[in-house]
């Protein structure tokens, strides 16, 4: 009796542990900037959002913000959802491969494609001369948009259409096909079985992947900076931080995009969860897709392969256009010498060698590669920890340990980075003399939900009869744990771990606010001020941003070998 109220009071102990960590680098950030927005001067006060929605440049900012983040969703949707519908209903050639180069705008941070965009489309960028010299136009277009605007559009819903596509994917995949075959029956055509069956019922899926789009479209940084468009809330926010104790307006804004963000988020998950379908009938079977691989019967062979060469065309257009930002970076990484000509006159290496011989460079990457290794150990710590006693101990209160974890997904990087500038200052954690331990707990909050998602899938996935039955020989909980339970689930911590370690390397918002010296800049941070030096630095930038490309690439490779479909569960909304 005594021993086992001892393990039960080490498992509270340690969900106390766990509820210290989301208390002090989560909470305490927060609570910082809403005592500063409301109480700014003591009593309790609206007065800075009066004066922040009295600023014009205030309200131009937060349409844009706005228009911004409803056309990335917009067009992410049209994307995904179509994309999805063919890869449920048809089963074609290459069917496998293709939806993996689907997710390969994922490999390359908005950030960093900006570059390569903004080389292609900029008003003398390789498109546009390639245009004039063809003699299709006489002046150059602007692409990119008023600031940059259509650029950040692009570039956003380039990275973003895959997180939809996997969503979507997994919730038409849910479906019992005998809806959609009853309709059938009755004469429905496909677009009004698509309307009336299928939309209804992936619809919540959907609007929580969408709202999850939104926020980040919204609150996304790196894209904006590197476009150099001012006009968005994110980029007002990163201005206002130099100013952060003489101007107290930061705090309004932050506090009004925190909570929108948390606004948005919750009405997605309670309007998703609201909405419960009965999905599977009695004698549910597996969709049936049409094999375009097979003659199928009452279809002529020549419309059998004219459906397919659409099908290619289709995807291919979009694998194409997803490839731009990747090809204008790899150019950019190996042009010697390149100015008003479609492709440069001159090719080198001698990028790729500089980025290991470069002071900042070489020492921006030894900064990433111990901040993501520490990142993955706090993660690991605490992500298994969350994800063991919410499925396998499932304690009073677990389901908080599980909400804290989802609850991050609410909270933008920039706003927790501009929270622990403004609460951590002054103190032994000051971002300003040493920001190297903040950048661990910020990686570490914005990243937990992979390992616990991760780690969560594999306890659910192995069974506990072999710990109760390690526990009934006298094998202490550790010892069962150690030797039984971690080699069943060593696949999904490493994933998750890949998973953490490869964003934490290419994190943007954290990193560009909260390192302020050199010798602090992890690779991110680095990108960004080379992208705006004179010479080689654009250049130099790219190699990097490649080089994060391969590391992400290779992650996913991997992680996909280990998982395999299992993998899109990692990015689900829900």
């Amino acid at each position: 009796m005594e021993k086992s109220l001892f393990r039960g009071t080490g498992y509270y102990l340690f969900a106390g542990v766990i509820l210290v960590f989301f208390g002090v680098f989560l909470f305490y950030p927060i609570y910082y900037i809403l005592r500063e927005a409301f109480f700014p001067s003591g009593p309790f006060s609206l007065e800075l959002f009066h004066l922040l929605f009295r600023n014009p440049v205030t309200r131009e900012s937060l349409l844009n913000s706005l228009e911004l983040g409803i056309l990335v969703t917009f067009l992410t949707s049209i994307l995904a959802l179509s994309l999805a519908l063919i890869f449920h209903r048809y089963n074609f050639y290459g069917k496998a491969w293709l939806s993996g180069l689907l997710l390969m705008p994922l490999i390359i941070p908005p950030f960093v494609g900006a570059i390569g965009i903004k080389q292609l489309f900029s008003r003398f960028g390789s498109f546009n001369l390639l245009l004039m010299n063809g003699g299709l136009m006489s002046e150059p277009i602007d692409w990119l948009g008023s600031a940059g605007f259509w650029g950040v559009v692009f570039l956003e819903t380039l990275h973003l259409y895959p997180i939809m596509f996997l969503n979507l994917t997994a919730s038409i995949a849910n479906l019992d096909p005998v809806y959609d075959e009853a309709a059938q029956s009755l004469g429905a055509g496909f677009f009004r079985r698509f309307r009336t069956v299928t939309l209804p019922l992936v619809l919540p899926g959907y609007f929580a992947g969408a709202v999850l789009v939104f926020l980040w479209a919204m609150t996304d940084l790196g894209t904006p900076l590197i476009f150099n468009y001012p006009r968005v809330i994110p980029m007002m926010i990163f201005n206002m931080i130099t100013d952060i104790y003489a101007n107290p307006m930061g705090y309004a804004l932050v506090v009004f995009l925190l909570l929108f963000t948390a606004t948005c988020f919750l009405v997605a998950r309670r309007w998703a969860g609201g909405k419960s379908y009965e999905l599977y009938g009695k004698g549910y079977s597996a969709p049936r897709e049409i094999d375009l691989t097979q003659p199928i019967e009452g279809m002529p062979s020549s419309k059998r392969w004219l459906k397919t060469g659409w099908i290619y065309l289709y995807l291919f257009i979009i694998l194409g256009i997803s490839a731009l930002p990747h090809l204008g970076v790899l150019i950019n990484s190996l042009a010697g010498e390149w100015f008003m000509t479609v492709l440069p006159t001159q090719w080198t290496f001698k990028y790729y060698q500089e980025v290991f011989t470069h002071p900042l460079a070489f020492s921006s990457i030894k900064m990433s590669l111990f901040l993501s290794l520490a990142t993955v150990l706090v993660s690991l710590v605490l992500g298994v920890g969350i994800a063991y006693l919410t499925a396998r101990k499932k304690i009073k209160g677990a389901f908080l340990l599980d909400a804290l974890t989802m609850l991050t997904l609410t909270v933008p990087g920039l706003v927790l980075a501009f929270g622990y500038i403004a609460s951590f200052s002054g103190t032994i954690f000051d971002p300003r003399v040493n920001p190297v331990f903040l950048l661990v707990m910020a990686y570490g909050v914005r990243r937990l939900p992979y390992m616990v998602r991760s780690a969560h899938a594999g306890f659910s996935q192995s069974s506990k009869t072999l710990e109760e039955a390690s526990a009934s020989l006298g094998a202490s909980p550790a010892r069962s744990f150690i030797k039984i339970t971690l080699p069943l689930v060593l696949s999904h911590l490493l994933v998750g771990g890949l998973m953490v370690f490869a964003f934490s390397m290419l994190e943007v918002s954290d990193s560009l606010i909260l390192a302020m010296q050199e010798k602090y800049y992890p690779i991110t941070k680095t990108i960004w001020y080379l992208s705006g030096r004179p010479g080689d630095g654009l250049a130099l930038a790219s190699a990097m941003g490649m080089l994060g490309m391969f590391l992400l690439l290779a992650s996913f490779l991997l992680a996909g070998r280990i998982l395999g479909k299992k993998l899109g569960d990692i990015f689900r909304a829900g």
